[in-house]
């Protein structure tokens, strides 16, 4: 019983719920996009089911994270959550950008 008093004045971090919503709704959907590229045979079509989860997630995420700020329950990110998320953000890049160059070298060298 104790417990659930302690978790009804929980404070979460600027953004948690739309991350956490976004992230259910593109495990969710992303089975469906491989659905739909399998009975259409046409397999550019495996990318809409993290897209479709994206728009499902987002607004249900929204409207989390404002009911839960206007019960005074979100809170803004402190310093180091501020510079985790930068990092998570530069290694993305970089991943992104890696990827792409060697796709880029594959498609030249074939």
């Amino acid at each position: 019983m104790e417990q659930d008093l302690n978790n009804k004045n929980k404070q979460y971090p600027e953004g948690h719920f739309l991350g956490l919503w976004m992230g259910i709704g593109i495990a969710i959907f992303s089975g469906l996009g491989v659905a739909i590229s399998a009975i259409a045979q046409n397999y550019a079509f495996i990318g809409i089911g993290p897209a479709i989860g994206v728009a499902f997630g987002l607004p249900i995420g929204q409207a989390i994270e404002n009911k839960h700020k206007e019960q005074g329950r979100i809170r803004p990110l402190i310093e180091k959550e501020k510079k985790a998320r930068k990092n998570i953000l530069y290694i993305g890049l970089a991943l992104f950008l890696l990827g792409v160059v060697v796709f880029t070298l594959m498609y030249f060298m074939a």
